[in-house]
């Protein structure tokens, strides 16, 4: 059975030698790595070939291909996927840090030949009290873990080159939550999808609101191009809508009672954005960030989906 670890990469010049780090350090190292360069414009490639270079094991180091093929995600993914000689494609994202036996545990489900795709999990890897408090609005937390119906993401899993194919690959269309899609579609097939909550992949949060709220808005963008809404973004909706009903319906008493009811809303919704996830961080600051997230990504998502939804219908037009 032979491995070929693929990753993809643009402007990562910073992230990317952390990967690559973790895929050296593996008590199984894959048979082969295809790294697929989307146009970086800073140094990546150069990091990426300095690293290749300093690997003291020659036989490592001739394992390894890099390749600078303009496009999103995707598109990348799929060109390594295609070069690939393995059997066996396993995939990770730079700014993530594979554990030390994360290929020889994602690779183990395979011995049973009925297994297609094995989804690996993911945890955060903080490095402050706010990206601590970030990971449970990213991340799946350990307590809500379904094994049966875990959809892989590119930040852990491994695959059959042959359902791949049969997939008719990653959407090129997408980069923003390409995975997502993409574990849709072999849901479709009925790929058959194995969890291994051993093989562990260490994420790295967004440093600060600024760029949380810009992943949050590009990840709702993706869904409502590919027109996915998710349960969560259904009922952020709803919530929103029931809530501005409510205000509109309390007018009919008095503006007095509309702003009372206001400042009702907002303390429970802070206090609930801090109940569902301080248990995840128990830190004191926790207080202040957890509702601070709460409104970021409520706002972020909202934002993003109105925009992917007018997007999409723009873009059809446009076809027409």
């Amino acid at each position: 059975m032979k491995v070929s670890f693929i990753t993809t990469v643009l402007n990562e010049e910073q992230n990317i030698q952390i990967l690559l780090s973790s895929l050296f350090s593996q008590t199984k190292r894959p048979d082969e790595v295809i790294i697929i360069d989307g146009g970086s414009k800073d140094k990546t490639v150069k990091v990426i070939r300095k690293f290749i270079l300093n690997i003291r094991s020659e036989d490592f180091r001739k394992r390894f291909k890099v390749i600078i093929k303009k496009g999103n995600r995707s598109i990348g993914r799929n060109e390594a996927i295609r070069r690939a000689k393995g059997d066996i494609i396993a995939v990770s994202d730079s700014g993530c840090i594979l554990d030390k036996n994360w290929t020889k545990n994602i690779i183990k489900p395979f011995i049973n030949p009925k297994i297609d795709v094995v989804a690996g999990y993911y945890k955060g890897f903080p490095r402050s009290i706010f990206e601590k408090c970030l990971i449970p609005y990213v991340l799946v937390m350990p307590d809500k873990v379904n094994p049966h119906n875990f959809l892989p993401s590119s930040r852990s899993m491994a695959l059959r080159k042959n359902i791949w194919e049969k997939a008719g690959g990653f959407p090129n269309m997408y980069s923003k939550n390409e995975d997502y899609v993409f574990a849709k579609k072999l849901k479709k097939i009925n790929a058959n999808v194995y969890f291994k909550r051993s093989s562990i992949v260490y994420w790295l949060p967004r440093r600060n609101i600024f760029e949380a709220f810009s992943m949050f808005f590009s990840f709702a963008i993706g869904d409502a191009q590919a027109g996915i809404l998710r349960p969560k973004v259904l009922f952020l909706l709803a919530r929103y809508i029931l809530g501005l009903w409510v205000l509109i319906y309390s007018l009919y008493f008095s503006i007095f009672f509309m702003l009372q009811l206001i400042f009702y809303i907002l303390v429970a919704y802070v206090l609930w954005s801090i109940w569902k996830n301080y248990k995840y961080v128990k830190e004191k600051l926790a207080i202040l960030i957890l509702p601070l997230i709460q409104f970021t990504a409520d706002i972020a998502i909202i934002c993003g989906t109105i925009f992917g939804f007018f997007k999409s219908l723009w873009d059809t037009r446009g076809k027409l």
